[in-house]
């Protein structure tokens, strides 16, 4: 028995001699990223002191020792909100719809543009693709509103012109259509940039596997199921399971500047919820509280998306 903790102390002393000088051999690379982790701390892990004001009725004018305590109080009454639940509804239907469709979009569009033999206008289509990312939401939204006018607008005109429609569509005030619009909207927006991590991971793939393939009389088609996709596999998988973990954590400035009052039922979001029934009637504490909701079901569906592809699939994030 005194053999084997020997044996134990002495392999943690050799795991800590080892990282020691692998951390002097690299301390110019732990010095480079010092100034990251200190801007995580102060910016993401020091306001987290703020989750206090969740189970206080807090008084601005008051310091921290002089506030009252109610435990679970704000927490209870979120839970018993109905209009909390419609809200949930809202936020998962427009993750859920922007996980399926603005996931796997850039993968189909990131392997076509792989596909594409003429550099010049592979090189232009990147560039048109990409240049929505760096448009605000404030013009993104003017834009779709334009286009879906029933003054002249662009959508409305083209399907009176095909025959479709006989008179103009209000697309605004129709609220079951709200999660869609804002969908294709977002898929417009971020399709090209969130190709580029794609065309990273496909353009590190062995080019001899493809010449291989080709000798074997492989068609592009069977090139891209059995050589493209495999070879981005980890990176699919590790961007799905963060984007799972960010599945409620959908901001607001989408559903806030395409939103109206006719839809607001199907475009009021979990952060708009905060704002609105929080922050703008200055009851912190509540809003507090479902921001702590918000990160602990987050914590929640990342933990247990990375478990089960770590089960199934042998990868994971850690």
């Amino acid at each position: 028995m005194q053999t084997v903790s020997a044996g134990l102390i002495t392999q943690r002393g050799n795991k800590i001699q080892r990282f020691f000088r692998t951390a002097i051999k690299q301390r110019y690379l732990y010095l480079m990223s010092l100034p990251f982790i200190a801007w995580i701390f102060v910016f993401s892990y020091l306001p987290i002191w703020g989750w206090t004001t969740a189970f206080m009725k807090y008084k601005p004018s008051r310091s921290f020792w002089e506030q009252e305590w109610v435990g679970f109080q704000y927490f209870k009454e979120l839970l018993a909100d109905e209009r909390f639940y419609m809200v949930m509804r809202n936020t998962l239907a427009m993750s859920i719809m922007g996980l399926v469709i603005g996931f796997t979009v850039p993968i189909i569009f990131a392997v076509f543009l792989n596909e594409l033999k003429g550099k010049m206008f592979k090189k232009s289509l990147q560039t048109i693709s990409y240049l929505p990312h760096f448009v605000s939401w404030v013009v993104v939204a003017g834009l779709v509103y334009k286009m879906l006018s029933t003054d002249n607008g662009a959508v409305n005109d083209l399907l009176m012109w095909l025959g479709i429609i006989d008179q103009p569509v209000q697309f605004m005030a129709k609220e079951t259509w709200f999660w869609g619009i804002v969908t294709i909207s977002d898929l417009w927006k971020e399709m090209g940039w969130n190709s580029i991590i794609f065309l990273a991971a496909i353009a590190g793939i062995d080019q001899e596997l493809y010449d291989a393939s080709r000798v074997d009389g492989a068609s592009r088609f069977r090139q891209i199921w059995h050589i493209t996709l495999p070879g981005i596999r980890s990176v699919i998988i590790v961007l799905l399971i963060l984007s799972i973990g960010h599945l409620i954590q959908i901001g607001f400035e989408k559903q806030f500047l395409l939103g109206n009052p006719l839809v607001v039922n199907y475009s009021e979001v979990l952060d708009l919820y905060a704002l609105n029934y929080g922050l703008a009637l200055n009851r912190f504490p509540f809003g507090t509280a479902v921001g702590i909701f918000n990160s602990l079901v987050s914590i929640v569906l990342l933990v247990s998306a990375n478990a089960l592809f770590k089960r199934y699939s042998n990868e994971s994030v850690y």
